[in-house]
Formats: structure tokens, sequence, C-alpha cells
């Protein structure tokens, strides 16, 4: 069956063609890259500040106690394992955003490592994809985000997460609320994905916990340390050049993103 919208006149016709062009251009206005974000915009440093202070507090009392307890009691082969699992366990999210930025050749080699990994790696505890030359290949919506073309807004401190910006905070939602897993796996596999992820977490914060206590709490000022090195870090990862001692960055190279006013032919 063929749908036919009425069309009383020329006249008309030309206000759809009008409002379609609208729309068009209104997505591909969607994915132009936004200013490089300049120094550092953090309005509510006061605020911020107490946050960061609640997030050291809790990091004393808990998690960083926890980590230690953590690494003393899990082997680490086991460690490993419980890492491998919660990397794979990202990668359905990662290719997600993968697809919303464009970026398919990401998309591919992220779908090709979760197939080796739930496969020869038995459910992710193992890595075999990494030795078949497909490192992991992180992303998330707050580079999502970005590749549409929305600015790094201001910096953020998190309960419990810490360093963020306004963009990555949105990000961050979205990531949780969306999440392909919460849409597959059964609400008791779904508790396993989230206990496997948080137990990487102690991990990784006792393999660095050296580096994270010397910011945090031997640095003069460990709001700022934390601060910049955050800014840097993120700046670094979507491909902004970042002065190391201002935060000033340069023009993003989104070398593998698609631009749809980019010229395919390369001319």
């Amino acid at each position: 069956m063929v749908v036919k919208f009425p069309i009383k006149s020329i006249g008309q016709a030309k206000n759809i063609s009008v409002v379609v062009a609208a729309v068009m251009l209104s997505v591909l206005a969607g994915c132009a890259r936004a200013p490089a974000p300049q120094g550092i915009y953090d309005p509510d440093e006061g605020q911020n500040r107490g946050m960061h202070a609640f997030n050291l507090v809790l990091d004393r009392a808990i998690v960083s106690p926890g980590a230690t307890g953590y690494g003393k009691i899990v082997p680490q082969p086991v460690q490993q394992g419980i890492s491998n699992v919660a990397g794979t366990l990202d990668l359905p999210g990662d290719i997600a955003n993968n697809l919303l930025q464009f970026r398919f050749g990401n998309a591919a080699k992220n779908s090709l490592r979760l197939a080796v990994n739930l496969t020869l790696g038995i459910g992710g505890l193992f890595d075999p994809a990494k030795l078949m030359d497909l490192p992991e290949n992180k992303t998330d919506f707050g580079e999502t985000l970005h590749v549409w073309g929305a600015e790094e807004g201001a910096y953020v401190v998190l309960p419990g997460i810490g360093p963020s910006t306004t963009r990555d905070t949105v990000g961050t939602i979205a990531d949780l609320v969306l999440n392909p897993l919460r849409f597959v796996l059964p609400t008791a596999e779904s508790n396993y994905a989230t206990l496997a992820k948080g137990a990487s977490r102690l991990g990784d914060r006792n393999r660095y916990s050296d580096t994270v206590d010397s910011i945090l709490y031997d640095s003069a000022d460990g709001y700022a340390q934390a601060r910049l090195l955050y800014l840097q870090n993120r700046r670094f990862e979507l491909g902004q050049n970042t002065d190391q001692s201002t935060g000033q960055t340069a023009a993003p190279d989104d070398s593998d993103a698609y631009d749809p006013y980019e010229d395919p032919y390369g001319q």
C-alpha cells in the first residue's frame, strides 16, 4: 500500500521542502565540532571544593581501605579476570557510542573484540582479543556529545565519582540509563555485572594507589591538581592538544570521525 500526502499547491510543496531541508541541516549541524576549550572554567569552585572534600572523606573511610583489602585478599589472576569481565561488559556501550559518533571502524573493531572475548575468552574472563591486535577502544556518551558539537561546559565534581564537566556529567547519566546490557541481561545477571565493575574499580584504586594518594593528599592543593589533570587527560582523549601548565587547548583532531561536510573523494 502506498501512502500519499495530498499537496494542495506548489507553495505548500515548497514549504514542505523548506521544512525537510531545515531538519536535515539541523541534523548535520549537530555533527559540527565545538570550539576547543580554553583554560579552566570553574564558576562553582566553592561548591566543587566542598564536594571534593566530601569525596576525600569517602575515599579515606571506604574506598581506599576497601581497595587495599581487595588487593590483599583477592589473588592477582582473579583480579585480572574480574577486570577483563568488566571491560567486556563495557563493550556494548562502547559500540553504541562508536555508531553514534559515526566511527564505524571503531565499532567494527569493538564488535569483533566482543565476539572474540565472549567465545575464546570464556565470557570475557580472558582477553585473547588483545593478543589478536584488537586492543580496548573505550569511549562514552560524553565523547559522543563532543563529536556532535556540544561544548565542554563548566568543571564539575560529582559525589562519589569525582572530576567531570557539564557535558561529561550528562554523558555519565546517559551511559548509565541507556546501557544496552540493561535491556538484555536479566536482573540477577545485571547485578553481577555491576558487582564486577565495582570490583574492577577497587582493583584500579589499589593498583594506582601511590599516584592517586600523591595527587589527592600530598599536593599543596589537591583540588587544583586533580582538576588540571582531569581536564588535560580528557581533552587529550578527545583529540585536543593541551598545554601542560595552563590547560589551553588547540583544535581537536578527530581523524576517525565522520564529517558530513568532508569531501568524500579527498579533493
